[in-house]
């Protein structure tokens, strides 16, 4: 199942990592949120294959850490959410449709 395009109606955002927002529902290590507002990662969607990571052309994403989840030890981070051009490649080339790109 693809993000939810209307996550910031659906959700609260319930911390803070690396400086951008967190939207619950949060549960570790299997629900761990969606990650980012403008840029945003379904952590529950995402598999970490990382093609995310290889298209961006500003470095928007790093590995995160996500030690116990069923479907992947690590996720993509969107750290420099604020650098986001909106060129939509990662939001395009995600395998499971874990990101959603959203202007500020």
């Amino acid at each position: 199942m693809p993000i939810d395009s209307d996550f910031q109606k659906n959700r609260h955002v319930v911390s803070q990592h690396n400086s951008h927002n967190v939207w619950g529902p949060v549960e570790p290590p299997n629900k761990l949120g969606i990650h980012g507002t403008n840029a945003a990662v379904d952590w529950d969607v995402c598999v970490g294959d990382g093609i995310c990571i290889d298209v961006c052309p500003v470095s928007l994403y790093e590995w995160a850490e996500t030690p116990g989840n069923a479907s992947s030890e690590k996720k993509s981070d969107p750290i420099r959410e604020k650098d986001c051009i909106q060129c939509l490649a990662c939001e395009m080339q995600c395998p499971t449709q874990a990101i959603k790109i959203t202007p500020p």
